[in-house]
């Protein structure tokens, strides 16, 4: 039994967790993440509150997620950041930003969750597009991220030119397609939500490649019945990494609460919210329960015919690589 002097000092420790000023928490992420996050960190919140007696204030920062990585790189105090590409952590780990061991800090290399690129289309389908092969029909114009500058626009380019090694396409091939799609592009996009304002604000272009996760944030925005959602043939899988950014938790002191934030992503609880935000969990129990929303599709991987995403970087991405050599600036 605990003595009357025990209790009194663990009433004095909850009144002084109770009174210590909130931690605060910047988190760095890309575009079409921002609904996700905003409901996750409620839920993060209380379950720190309940768990620690502390309170917690999270901050966000949006954009398109090589531009986030660029602005962590060049000052901004974020302490964790949440990517939609693993080149982006990559890049401030060169730095020395990032742990050179983040991708085995957490579970599935981590990235709690996966998304995959998905056709949105203007209510009805008016253009009939159903593939990859629409995409360059003549008068189909396709909005699309510049994959110089955000994670969406990347994996939209991978994504249409895996479609064709799928297929049992050559490399040539896949070149060939690419560089047709592009010329159907009347705008990049700087970041995956200024894509959408394009598409639908703008009303520019008939589809927009983006990721799963848009439609719903689409459907909110904007109002449900603006765009119908077509899942092509077969699409890449896009995971979505995390990582600690050790020279902001190293400075305000905020490494184990940082590690926190990101193992609850984990959480059967947050798996759930991801579902509901179209972010596919890595939990299979939350993931089956939601089959409705996360439609069948041949995947293959950056790995299948890219080696990997660094690899896809220099070969595609990097200036003269095979993106310059493809795209025409308007």
């Amino acid at each position: 039994m605990k003595t009357r002097l025990q209790l009194s000092f663990a009433a004095l420790a909850l009144a002084a967790s109770s009174l210590a000023p909130a931690q605060n928490l910047l988190n760095a992420s890309y575009d079409v993440a921002r609904e996700f996050y905003k409901d996750y960190n409620v839920a993060f919140t209380a379950h720190y509150k309940k768990t620690t007696g502390r309170d917690v204030k999270i901050a966000q920062a949006h954009g398109g997620s090589s531009a986030q990585a660029r602005a962590v790189n060049d000052g901004l105090d974020a302490d964790v950041v949440t990517m939609n590409t693993t080149t982006d952590i990559e890049f401030l780990a060169s730095k020395g930003l990032v742990a050179p061991d983040w991708a085995k800090r957490f579970p599935h290399n981590a990235s709690p969750t996966t998304s995959t690129m998905l056709f949105l289309v203007r209510n009805g389908n008016p253009k009939g597009i159903r593939d990859w092969d629409d995409l360059i029909k003549p008068g189909v114009q396709v909005i699309v991220v510049n994959p110089k500058t955000g994670g969406n626009g990347r994996m939209a380019y991978l994504a249409a030119w895996g479609s064709v090694r799928k297929r049992g396409g050559t490399d040539a091939q896949a070149a060939d397609f690419v560089a047709k799609l592009y010329k159907n592009v009347p705008i990049l996009a700087k970041g995956g939500r200024d894509a959408t304002t394009v598409f639908l604000q703008r009303n520019i272009g008939d589809v927009l490649i983006t990721f799963e996760s848009e439609v719903v944030s689409v459907d909110r925005e904007f109002g449900a019945g603006r765009v119908d959602a077509i899942h092509p043939s077969s699409s890449i899988v896009a995971e979505n990494p995390v990582a600690v950014v050790e020279r902001t938790v190293a400075k305000k002191g905020t490494g184990d609460l940082a590690k926190a934030y990101l193992d609850y992503l984990y959480s059967e609880e947050a798996q759930e919210i991801a579902a509901k935000h179209a972010l596919r969990p890595r939990n299979a129990n939350v993931l089956k329960k939601h089959a409705a929303t996360f439609k069948p599709v041949q995947f293959f991987t950056v790995q299948d015919y890219f080696g990997s995403l660094g690899e896809a970087q220099k070969v595609h991405f990097n200036d003269g690589g095979k993106f310059d050599q493809l795209y025409t600036v308007k």
